[in-house]
């Protein structure tokens, strides 16, 4: 029997005979979409077990967004019968950026009726810079949150750092049949996604019991030095994912530890690599690291970026200890190149050159198939190896030379692509200063929470972050568009993007 009341197989095949005038099948897509929204009310039981142990009064809040999103995912998957479960591309470019806003729309609910309410366009903004890990928050001070509140901050970051879809992928193994591998490419980040074991179901487990190997050992290791357990579990989910939620004002430097900046250090740059290569070093395959052109390209960036950056500490007159040009100058880069976020120092302090690499970090950002944010360093290594090409072709024009990628030639198309991605990542950023200019924000302001959310990186500057405000004061409509910009970059601009033209809808 079919879990999801499709009809025969004989059925589901007759409806795809006509290819490309297939209609979406858009009761399939709200029958998963109901699916993923009772496990996000599975997973409000969180706060809701926080709350309760802390006894504050947000338990009340969580109980009733709980409330209403389990019964509304259930509406949604047990009333309704679709006529066959065949999802194709379109479906699955359809579902994957739904998902995103539907859980953000429900996931915001906790926020509107909590002890410190938000209106419905702060309590969104919030949300979505969670689940997308962007890190950017409505929230003048989270000290006076409550744990429950704290606690779904950092949870929502954890359950969008290694992808939402992928988690539905991971535990309902059906939708292997149903357009699996279509949601997998439209979430995964990257240029081309490799698949771990045969099934798409399988490849999900084995990248979530990796994540959440990782995010247990670092609840330990912080849980080790000066942190209670409450901030370990908190920090631990916003590190992994890199997304750079805390539960201080002050961030990682509330603690002013070193065993702690080490310790998320490591972590933040285990958040920015392949999961991929990760799980085969852990089954014994090292060399793939090795022979990985994007990994030792990530190692290059890290070791030539804390040379420039001590040098700038240095002549900045601020190399007044060892950890000022050891473990702060490493701490800063990792979690600008992870898109993380957090801080510990006031690095603006360090000179105009260290903030110009910064942009350049959080530009191109870590590894593709990590948590992290950004253009990626694998399309940086398409760039600049089709430059070299190119330019090489200009002096010799009847040349024929290809990309190489980890020793593979990459097909002229995926190249293409890669360059278009670039191009329209530019493009986005660039139209979301001007929108921001138009509402009145000042031009560094405007263009730096542009860029800051499309690359998921949350970091601001003048009125959003070192000009002593935050996010906050921007006019509503501003933080619509950021969080639009965060929902594009999370999702590598064409998943969203594609949804706006004529091609996708046309029968």
């Amino acid at each position: 029997m079919n879990f999801f009341g499709s009809k025969s197989r004989d059925k589901v095949q007759s409806t795809t005979l006509f290819g490309n005038v297939r209609k979406i099948n858009f009761p399939m897509l709200v029958r998963v979409l109901g699916w993923l929204l009772m496990i996000e009310g599975i997973f409000m039981f969180v706060p809701i077990l926080t709350s309760l142990i802390y006894s504050e009064s947000d338990v009340m809040a969580f109980i009733i967004a709980a409330g209403i999103t389990l019964v509304t995912g259930a509406v949604m998957t047990f009333c309704i019968r679709p006529s066959h479960t065949q999802m194709a591309k379109r479906e699955g470019f359809l579902l994957t950026a739904l998902v995103w806003v539907v859980f953000s729309f429900f996931g915001m609910i906790p926020y509107i009726i909590c002890e410190h309410p938000l209106s419905v366009t702060d309590a969104f903004f919030e949300t979505m810079s969670g689940f997308t890990t962007t890190g950017c928050s409505i929230y003048e001070s989270v000290d006076v949150l409550s744990h429950g509140i704290n606690i779904w901050r950092c949870l929502t970051q954890w359950l969008g750092g290694m992808g939402i879809i992928l988690f539905t992928l991971a535990v309902i193994p059906m939708l292997n049949y149903s357009g699996g591998m279509q949601m997998f490419n439209a979430e995964v980040t990257g240029i081309t996604h490799e698949k771990l074991r045969p099934r798409i179901s399988q490849t999900a487990k084995s990248l979530w019991t990796i994540y959440f190997v990782l995010t247990t050992l670092l609840i330990l290791l912080l849980w080790a030095g000066p942190m209670d357990i409450f901030d370990s579990i908190c920090h631990s989910l916003s590190t992994v994912s890199t997304g750079g939620f805390s539960t201080k004002n002050s961030s990682i430097g509330f603690w002013d530890s070193n065993y702690i900046k080490c310790v998320v250090t490591l972590f933040m740059f285990l958040g920015g690599v392949n999961f991929s290569l990760i799980y085969k070093a852990y089954h014994g395959d090292w060399r793939s690291l090795l022979r990985n052109d994007t990994f030792m390209a990530y190692i290059g960036i890290l070791v030539v970026m804390y040379v420039i950056f001590v040098i700038s500490i240095a002549v900045t007159g601020h190399a007044t200890s060892i950890e000022a040009v050891t473990i702060d100058p490493i701490f800063q880069i990792i979690t600008t190149i992870t898109s993380t976020g957090l801080t510990a120092d006031n690095f603006e302090n360090w000179g105009p050159l260290v903030l110009s690499l910064s942009f350049c970090l959080m530009f191109f950002g870590a590894c593709a198939g990590s948590t992290s944010g950004g253009a990626k360093i694998d399309r940086l290594l398409y760039l600049l190896k089709n430059t070299n090409n190119e330019l090489y072709r200009s002096v010799h024009p009847n040349s024929i030379r290809s990309v190489r990628i980890n020793g593979n030639v990459m097909a002229p198309e995926v190249v293409d692509k890669v360059i278009a991605f670039l191009c329209i990542y530019v493009m986005v950023i660039a139209v979301g200063g001007i929108m921001l200019t138009a509402m009145g924000l000042p031009f560094m302001d405007a263009f730096f929470s542009s860029f800051s959310c499309v690359s998921n990186t949350g970091l601001g500057v003048g009125v959003t972050g070192y000009g002593g405000g935050g996010y906050e004061i921007i006019p509503d409509f501003g933080k619509w568009v950021l969080s639009i910009l965060m929902l594009i970059g999370r999702l590598e601009i064409f998943t969203v993007l594609i949804l706006f033209t004529q091609a996708f809808w046309k029968k």
